[in-house]
């Protein structure tokens, strides 16, 4: 009797490539939709512009290298990558922004290091980060979140429509009804002590930024779906959040110079975004059980210096770019024992 001959691998695991970009695109939507409603439709008119900007700039980079362009459009990755940096623009960025910063991300950050797998930084934070630096006023130019007496009726469909594609209409002045984030008010103050900044202040009127506590409560809810489905580990998102409540509680107080309370820091900006979404990418951060311990906490600790005393309100992009590039030390540093060893190998050799 013949045997069938069939080459390896053999065995087939339930998360491929494609089933995780899809739990991690499920864990998204309820961040995203709570962020429309604060922040209105351009939010997610933003998603559906970059993930088609994405998905061009993948398919003509797959074409030039002579890959094939069906196999790696639908692995996901490209939408995923899409998505984290939509949500990180303002809801109203202009077209060609969004333009930039997408096709910069996959062709330069992903494609030009050989595609999934090889790119050393985290493609979203890298196009977002160029954006941020070239075009610092489109970049902080973020809407009240609904229910401010400021915001103006902007939330429909069509004005948010027209004013990222001016084609569509007149659009709407976004440098009259934009104002700074929580981080960015309580960063810029000199004067006022906590308390009194709270109670002046209509955009901090809870613990992280009206608005804000319930966006990051709900990629909360979506990162601890990821962790019960074991799409990643608890390392890198307990470290980043322990660190930074660390920090910020070290620095708390309720003077002028004071930076924010812990739960302010945990609960505003790009903070639970960046713990379950954007750290925990297995291809630019470390590897190793300890290595992404120390990756998560270098990370919050990053984070909350940018925030207090760097020239930027949030961090997280910086600092997960600035551990990206320490990712490969650190697992230098933290290999685990070998089976059959006493200690695991790790440093640099001894020579004579």
């Amino acid at each position: 009797m013949a045997l069938v001959r069939q080459t390896s691998p053999h065995a087939r695991g339930p998360n491929s490539t494609q089933q995780v970009m899809k739990l991690v695109l499920l864990a998204a939507v309820p961040g995203l939709a709570v962020q429309t409603v604060f922040f209105g439709w351009g939010t997610l008119i933003n998603v559906v512009w970059c993930v088609m900007i994405a998905l061009a700039s993948e398919a003509l980079i797959l074409k030039i290298r002579k890959r094939p362009i069906s196999f790696y459009l639908t692995d996901g990755t490209a939408m995923v990558t899409a998505l984290l940096l939509a949500v990180a623009l303002p809801p109203l960025a202009p077209w060609w922004l969004t333009l930039i910063g997408v096709s910069f991300a996959i062709i330069i950050g992903k494609q030009l290091y050989g595609g999934l797998g090889n790119n050393p930084f985290n493609p979203a934070m890298l196009g977002y980060v160029l954006l941020l630096i070239s075009f610092p006023a489109e970049m902080t130019q973020w809407l009240p979140p609904s229910g401010i007496e400021r915001h103006l009726p902007v939330n429909g469909f069509v004005d948010a429509l027209s004013s990222i594609f001016p084609l569509f209409g007149q659009g709407v002045n976004v440098d009259v009804i934009s104002m700074a984030t929580p981080l960015d008010i309580v960063r810029e103050n000199n004067s006022l002590t906590m308390t009194e900044l709270w109670a002046e202040n209509p955009a901090l009127q809870s613990i992280g930024g009206k608005g804000w506590v319930w966006v990051n409560a709900a990629y909360l809810a979506g990162g601890l779906f990821l962790l019960y489905r074991k799409v990643f580990t608890w390392h890198a998102p307990v470290g980043m959040l322990a660190a930074l409540f660390i920090m910020s509680t070290l620095f708390w107080g309720d003077g002028s110079a004071s930076h924010g309370s812990p739960l302010f820091h945990l609960f505003s900006g790009a903070t639970m975004l960046g713990a379950f979404f954007i750290i925990t990418d297995p291809v630019s951060s470390a590897t190793s059980t300890r290595g992404r311990l120390i990756f998560g906490a270098c990370i919050g600790v990053l984070v909350y210096v940018i925030r207090a005393w760097g020239g930027y309100p949030d961090g997280i992009a910086f600092a997960t770019l600035l551990m990206n590039m320490a990712a490969p030390m650190i697992d230098y540093y933290t290999q685990p024992r070998t089976y059959g060893h006493d200690k695991p190998k790790k440093g640099l050799p001894k020579t004579d």
